[in-house]
């Protein structure tokens, strides 16, 4: 199985700011807050002074908590801020908020991107780009969240388990109809590592090419903006000839990757024996998730 990329390809820790606190610390912001509340000098047609509060108040304390969040949390609060464009402000300032002081392990367990690209189970025509964020579960299980891409307002449009082939094998045979291999979608080179150097990025795929995938998609979003329906099961592209060479020269050019050169470069990688059960779709005869009525049991 693959294993975690090595320290030298994680992003470096961000460093901690030194000298003067920022203008927009947590003391600066209680004063920034208190000054929304000042007091004016009597106007010439009035004898009282006058105090500047109310909803602009309310909504310059929110900015000023945004704008502190965003100062200590550097890159991720713009992410966060980009992902909740057009959201109140009041929510925005909460999600900064919880991203300064939650933990997700899960999230954070997260070692590898990949990007690829799924197939509906029961529809080649219909060939979508996935964009697989996995944690190293187990030495022979992986389990990966799944975008249409990567990027700020990314859709959460499915998941993915990865298995070796040693676990594969002692599945029972109605299991097996449900995963597909890896072997084409590595030698092909239309499974990337993106951002990873050629020569990390070689080695995680010497492990993974002998892997197994079970996928299911709960975001059509090949046919609508909104995650209708059940989900559904996806397989993967098995030999020359099947792929929408269009949507990988589309991902090609936004990635700024070649599909080709990973081709060739990848030449080397032994192709696996596919264990039978894998890529029931090739027989001619498939299966795919259906909503079933049924009586409801109470305890």
């Amino acid at each position: 199985m693959p294993t975690l990329l090595p320290a030298m390809l994680r992003p470096p820790a961000l460093p901690r700011p030194r000298g003067r606190a920022s203008r927009f610390d947590p003391q600066g912001l209680g004063n920034r807050t208190r000054m929304l509340f000042t007091q004016s000098k009597p106007g010439p047609r009035s004898r009282r002074p006058t105090w500047t509060a109310g909803k602009s108040a309310g909504l310059g304390a929110a900015a000023g908590a945004a704008a502190a969040a965003a100062a200590l949390l550097g890159p991720k609060a713009v992410t966060s801020a980009r992902a909740g464009t057009g959201h109140p402000l009041k929510h925005r300032v909460l999600d900064l908020a919880s991203s300064a002081i939650q933990r997700k392990y899960p999230v954070e367990a997260i070692s590898t991107y990949l990007n690829g690209f799924h197939m509906y189970a029961d529809d080649m025509g219909r060939q979508v780009e996935a964009s697989h964020f996995c944690i190293h579960l187990r030495h022979d299980l992986h389990q990966c969240v799944i975008f249409d891409r990567n990027a700020p307002g990314a859709r959460l449009i499915g998941i993915e388990y990865i298995i070796s082939d040693e676990r594969f094998r002692s599945l029972p045979d109605d299991e097996k109809r449900l995963w597909h291999s890896h072997h084409y979608e590595v030698k092909s080179g239309i499974l990337i590592a993106p951002g990873v150097p050629d020569l990390a990025e070689h080695a995680y795929f010497e492990d993974l090419v002998s892997t197994y995938g079970k996928t299911f998609h709960t975001w059509q979003y090949d046919c609508d903006d909104f995650p209708y329906g059940i989900p559904q099961l996806m397989m993967g592209l098995t030999e020359d000839g099947q792929a929408d060479e269009e949507l990988i020269r589309a991902r090609d050019r936004r990635l700024r990757v070649s599909t080709q050169r990973k081709r060739r470069g990848r030449s080397d990688i032994t192709r696996p024996e596919v264990v039978p059960g894998a890529n029931s779709w090739e027989s001619g005869r498939t299966v795919q998730t259906q909503l079933q009525e049924q009586d409801f049991r109470r305890p």
